[in-house]
C-alpha cells in the first residue's frame, strides 16, 4: 500500500475532501505509486492565468475557470523507479485505481484521459 508524501499532501490543501478520500483509497489499491505535482491541486485565478499564458491550460482563470480553482480537481504523476513519470501506460494504471476508488466511494470523478477532442492524462475532476 502506498501513501502520499508530505509534499503531495500539502499540495492537496483546499481540494474537495471527497477527492482526497478517492486518492487515499486509490493509493491502497493501485499497483503503481503516485503523487501530486506542483500546481496539481487548488489554484488561484492568477496562477491559472499564468498556466494559460504558458499554454499549459485551456482555462484562463477568469472567463473560463478551471475546476482546480474551486478545489474540484487534481493532477497526478506516477512514481516509478524512484522518479516521476508521465508515461501514458503508468498514468493509465493509476487512473484505473482512481476511477475504481471513486466508484467504490460513490463519487462521480472523471478522468481527462478519456475526454474527446483532447486528453489531459494527469487530470481528474469531480462533477
Amino acid at each position: 500500500m502506498y501513501k502520499l508524501s508530505r509534499r503531495s499532501t500539502l499540495r492537496l490543501q483546499g481540494v474537495d475532501e471527497r477527492l482526497v478520500k478517492v486518492i487515499d483509497l486509490a493509493l491502497s489499491i493501485s499497483n503503481i505509486d503516485f503523487g501530486i505535482p506542483a500546481d496539481g491541486g487548488l489554484r488561484t485565478a492568477e496562477r491559472q492565468k499564468e498556466l494559460f499564458d504558458k499554454k499549459l491550460s485551456k482555462c484562463d482563470g477568469y472567463t473560463k475557470e478551471s475546476y482546480h480553482q474551486t478545489g474540484k480537481a487534481f493532477d497526478i504523476y506516477a512514481y516509478v523507479d524512484g522518479k516521476a513519470s508521465w508515461d501514458r501506460y503508468h498514468l493509465t494504471q493509476v487512473a484505473t485505481a482512481i476511477l475504481q476508488a471513486s466508484a467504490m466511494l460513490g463519487h462521480n470523478v472523471e478522468w481527462g484521459g478519456l475526454w474527446k477532442g483532447f486528453t489531459d492524462m494527469p487530470h481528474f475532476q469531480i462533477k
